[in-house]
C-alpha cells in the first residue's frame, strides 16, 4: 500500500467540496450506519452534513473551519481536508494548504457561462489554486462538478477545461487531471463513468490512489526546531546531558554522533542519543518527530534551532516575502506584528509593501498595502534575525506567520523569496 495521501477540496463557495468529501466516504464504505441515518434529510442523504460538523455550519449551510476526514482503500489511506470557500475563512484553506499533498480543486460548472469558449472562471477558484501552487503543494487536480445539472454536459466539461487549462498554463501551475464529477449522484467519484462527457481517463478517487506524497527534504542540512525541553534523572550516564530536546526534523536527518550548533546562542555540542516517539533509539529524518539527547548540557530552549555545525545557513533580519494577507484589516507599512517561525516569536515590523497580484489578470500591479485576502510582495524587517531558506527550496525553513499583538489573529502566512 502506498503511503497515506493527504489532500484538501477547496475552490468557491457552494462548489459542492462537502458533498464530494461525504461521496467518497459513503461509496468507500467508510460512514457507520448509524452515522449515516443521522445525515438523513426528508428521506435523503444530506452528504455534506458527514463534513460540516459544526452548529453555525449546519444552520448556515456552509464550512467555515477545516473538517479533517479518514477513509482507504486497497491502495492507500487518505486524510481528507474540507476548506472553506468563503473569502473570509482564506485563513483556514491555507492553514490546510501548507500540510497537504494534493489539491482537489472544485469547479461548479453550474455558476460558468459553460456555453462560452471564453468563459471566465470565478475569482474564488482562481485564488484557492493560486494559494495551493505558491504553498507548494504538489499535486494538482481540478474536478468539474455538477455537470448532470446542464444540458450538455459534453460541451459544458470541455469549455470548463479549456478555461482551466489556460489559467494555470499563465500562472505556471502543473495540473495533474482535470476530471468531470457528479458529487451528489456519485458518477466518476470513486467508480468511474464510461465516456462521459468525452472523457475516458481514471475516477478521482483512481487519480487520488497513483499521487506521490509530499516529499520530505532530507537532502538539505540538518536542522530542527525545538518544540519542548523535557529534564530526565534516571541517567547513569554522565557524557551526555540531562534533557531532551523534542520536536520534529524540519530538513535533513540526524543521528548520533552528528556536530550540531545551536541557534541563537552558537554553543555547540554532539548528538548522544536519537528517540522516537516510544522513547526507542531512532534514526531522525526530516519530517519525523524525535528526541534529541547532547552529550554535554548547553543552554537550549523551547524556539531554539539546532542545525548541522556545518550549516551554511545565515541569520536574516531583512526578509523579502510573498505574503497571503488574511486579517480584517489592510496591511500597511510601519505595522508590527509577531512572527512565527518553526518555535520561535520574533517581532517583524512591514517595511513596504510593493506589489499586489491581481488574481484575475496574474499581473503585479503595484500597491502601498494589502486588502483582506490579497497576495503581495512585502518586505519585513526582524527586531531578531532568523534562520531561513527561500520557500521554494524548504517548505519548513521558508514560511512564516504573522500575528496581531493586540488581538491574537493569525494575520498572514508569509513565503520566504530568494
Amino acid at each position: 500500500m502506498n503511503s497515506a495521501l493527504r489532500f484538501i477540496t477547496c475552490g468557491s463557495v457552494d462548489d459542492g467540496k462537502s458533498t464530494l468529501i461525504g461521496r467518497l466516504l459513503v461509496d468507500t464504505k467508510a460512514v457507520l450506519q448509524d452515522h449515516l441515518a443521522g445525515v438523513q434529510r426528508q428521506g435523503e442523504t444530506d452528504l455534506a452534513l458527514l463534513t460540516d460538523g459544526l452548529s453555525a455550519e449546519r444552520e448556515q449551510g456552509i464550512t467555515i473551519d477545516v473538517a479533517y476526514r479518514y477513509f482507504s482503500t486497497a491502495q492507500r489511506k487518505f486524510i481528507i481536508g474540507d476548506a472553506p470557500g468563503h473569502e473570509q475563512y482564506t485563513r483556514n484553506m491555507v492553514t490546510a494548504a501548507s500540510s497537504a499533498d494534493a489539491a482537489v480543486v472544485l469547479v461548479d460548472a453550474t455558476k460558468l457561462d459553460w456555453q462560452n469558449p471564453a468563459l471566465a472562471l470565478l475569482p474564488q477558484t482562481r485564488r484557492h489554486s493560486l494559494l495551493a501552487h505558491l504553498l507548494r503543494v504538489p499535486s494538482m487536480v481540478f474536478a468539474i462538478n455538477k455537470l448532470d445539472a446542464v444540458a450538455d454536459a459534453r460541451l459544458a466539461y470541455q469549455h470548463i477545461a479549456q478555461a482551466l487549462a489556460t489559467f494555470a498554463q499563465a500562472a505556471g501551475i502543473h495540473v495533474t487531471a482535470t476530471v468531470p464529477v457528479s458529487a451528489l449522484q456519485g458518477w466518476n467519484v470513486v467508480d468511474g463513468h464510461a465516456d462521459w462527457c468525452g472523457y475516458n481517463g481514471p475516477s478521482l478517487l483512481r487519480v487520488l490512489e497513483q499521487l506521490p506524497t509530499l516529499p520530505a527534504e532530507p537532502d538539505l542540512s540538518f536542522s530542527f526546531p525545538v518544540q519542548w525541553v523535557e529534564k530526565f534523572h534516571d541517567s547513569a550516564d554522565t557524557t551526555q546531558g540531562r534533557r531532551v530536546f523534542w520536536g520534529r526534523v524540519a530538513t535533513g536527518q540526524v543521528a548520533p554522533g552528528q556536530k550540531v550548533k545551536v541557534f541563537p546562542s552558537g554553543q555547540t555540542a554532539v548528538v548522544a542519543r536519537v528517540l522516537n516517539a516510544t522513547r526507542q533509539q531512532a534514526h531522525g529524518l526530516s519530517g519525523h518527530s524525535a528526541g534529541l539527547i547532547l552529550d554535554r548540557e548547553v543552554d537550549v530552549s523551547r524556539g531554539d534551532w539546532l542545525v548541522a555545525e556545518e550549516s551554511a545557513l545565515s541569520p536574516q533580519r531583512e526578509l523579502h516575502t510573498t505574503l497571503a494577507w488574511m486579517d480584517d484589516e489592510p496591511l500597511v507599512a510601519g505595522r508590527v506584528y509577531w512572527a512565527l517561525h518553526g518555535h520561535r516569536w520574533v517581532k517583524a515590523r512591514v517595511q513596504r509593501v510593493t506589489h499586489r497580484l491581481n488574481v484575475n489578470t496574474l499581473a503585479h500591479e503595484e500597491a502601498t498595502q494589502l486588502e483582506p485576502n490579497a497576495i503581495g510582495h512585502v518586505t519585513l524587517t526582524l527586531q531578531e534575525p532568523l534562520l531561513t531558506l527561500p520557500y521554494r527550496v524548504s517548505r519548513a525553513l521558508g514560511a512564516l506567520i504573522l500575528v496581531d499583538t493586540a488581538s491574537h489573529k493569525t494575520s498572514a502566512a508569509a513565503l520566504l523569496n530568494a
